[in-house]
């Protein structure tokens, strides 16, 4: 885990392959990738001018951030959580430790709300969406940027992670269209919505533990733990859910892959029913979707 002092007098592909090589020797699944995205960090810059500038020399002040870069992602940090930012639904979106990273599969979350909207009314109609648990605003700002029409309240329990998630509504010129309120779950909400849209906690207590350490020891606790049997965020979903989803409205929640059958029976004791499950890019259960 010691940094090649040499990368200081070096260009940025010899800076690329040392720290490559420093990755893998210590296991990391994407070597290369990692050091790539954390070069282009540190020289603000994309892959393609990278490329280009591969015989740049790193100046003092670039080779000391690249070194502590290193050092941070040795010590399993997730890229994106040292760069202090993250792609989803084709947006930069700024992380903390306050907020989950997002990850891919949850688009497939987002997909399925575009997808029942669009069959319901089209995507220009007026809607009212509610993301519960929004964290760095991930969801509600991916489908405000697809629902042109569409208004959207989001709520967390985390001022901190209200903090990133108005952050990065206003760096995509969203925040005119979103309120974002402090509460547990649905607690702050009010009127009826179309949809209501939540990734909540739902990996079992014992379960973290086994987890890698790039989530375990970095993603907040209180967005992973789903309490005994992983479930205690549903059970409040779906009781508080029940007086605030139009007629016609439905729910969508993110759900761990062998949960679906758990989820559709207490979903059924509270009401709800035309349950359908969708898979994740994996073919993973992963979104689960009810009317009541």
């Amino acid at each position: 885990m010691i940094v090649n002092d040499n990368i200081c007098s070096t260009n940025l592909a010899a800076a690329l392959k040392t720290a490559a090589l420093e990755f893998k020797l210590a296991g990391l699944d994407t070597p290369q990738l990692d050091a790539r995205l954390l070069l282009q960090s540190v020289m603000g810059i994309d892959q393609s001018a990278l490329i280009s500038a591969s015989e740049q020399a790193l100046t003092d002040g670039q080779v000391q951030q690249f070194n502590e870069f290193i050092k941070c992602r040795l010590m399993h940090r997730p890229v994106h959580r040292i760069i202090g930012e993250k792609e989803f639904w084709g947006m930069r979106l700024k992380i903390s430790d306050a907020v989950l990273d997002p990850r891919a599969d949850t688009e497939c979350l987002v997909e399925a709300v575009l997808t029942h909207l669009d069959q319901q009314r089209g995507k220009n109609a007026e809607y009212r969406i509610a993301d519960i648990g929004t964290g760095s605003g991930a969801i509600i700002l991916a489908l405000m940027g697809e629902l042109t029409n569409a208004i959207g309240v989001a709520t967390d329990i985390s001022d901190d992670a209200l903090e990133i998630a108005r952050y990065n509504a206003a760096r995509h010129g969203l925040e005119a269209r979103i309120a974002f309120l402090q509460g547990s779950y649905l607690k702050p909400l009010s009127g009826r919505f179309d949809v209501i849209v939540s990734n909540p906690p739902y990996i079992p207590t014992s379960d973290i533990l086994l987890l890698e350490p790039e989530v375990r020891d970095n993603d907040p606790q209180i967005a992973l733990d789903g309490g005994g049997d992983g479930l205690d965020a549903y059970h409040a979903l779906f009781n508080e859910s029940a007086k605030l989803v139009k007629p016609e409205g439905r729910v969508f929640f993110e759900i761990g892959h062998d949960q679906a059958s758990e989820i559709a029976q207490l979903a059924a004791q509270s009401g709800w029913h035309d349950v359908r499950i969708s898979k994740d890019y994996g073919g993973n259960d992963r979104v689960f979707a009810a009317s009541h």
